[in-house]
């Protein structure tokens, strides 16, 4: 199932960085809205991330039934696996808000948010951290869940990479928030 979810982890990535780049040159207008290629990817980037969360939950709780069942919980010890499903609960609580935000359509099929205001705006923000620190916390156990080992540097220029794509998400989403007062 690791393996799997490894092989999954890498497909949500391939999905997510073409989402982050079509979705953000349509936020800041380069490239006009109701893109079928977008909507699609939007989707098959869904069913993976629901795919990759069920198997999430099912591996914490196989944790949560071991620990239980040794009587040591050892939650200091294991703070970064903490993190890593916190971090994908965040995630996908900010997912939803964000799939409910922008599934607005307007006329012609085009892509339209029926609102876009100060809240929106914060929400997609967090949406971007929380998907930030769930990707740099868990690179390293995906890189060893592929077979990768001794990727340091690897791993050190995925965690620009990704950075900088959530940095020019961030942004767009601001660009569209301004654009959307004016």
């Amino acid at each position: 199932m690791r393996k799997f979810n490894a092989i999954l982890a890498h497909t949500i990535i391939t999905l997510f960085l073409l989402h982050i780049i079509i979705g953000s040159l349509q936020l800041t207008g380069l490239v006009p809205g109701g893109n079928v290629i977008m909507k699609i990817g939007s989707w098959l980037l869904i069913a993976a991330v629901g795919a990759h969360t069920v198997i999430g939950i099912k591996l914490t709780a196989d944790t949560l039934a071991a620990m239980k069942k040794s009587g040591a919980s050892y939650f200091r010890e294991n703070k970064l696996f903490w993190i890593r499903r916190i971090s994908g609960f965040s995630v996908m609580f900010f997912v939803a808000a964000h799939i409910i935000l922008f599934m607005g359509h307007g006329s012609g099929g085009a892509f339209r948010l029926n609102l876009f205001d100060v809240p929106q705006l914060i929400m997609s923000i967090l949406l971007v951290l929380s998907v930030l620190l769930h990707i740099v916390t868990n690179i390293r156990p995906m890189m060893l869940g592929s077979g990768i080992r001794g990727a340091k540097e690897l791993i050190a220029d995925m965690a620009v990479i990704f950075s900088v794509l959530l940095l020019v998400s961030g942004i767009a989403f601001v660009v569209y928030f301004v654009r959307w007062l004016a």
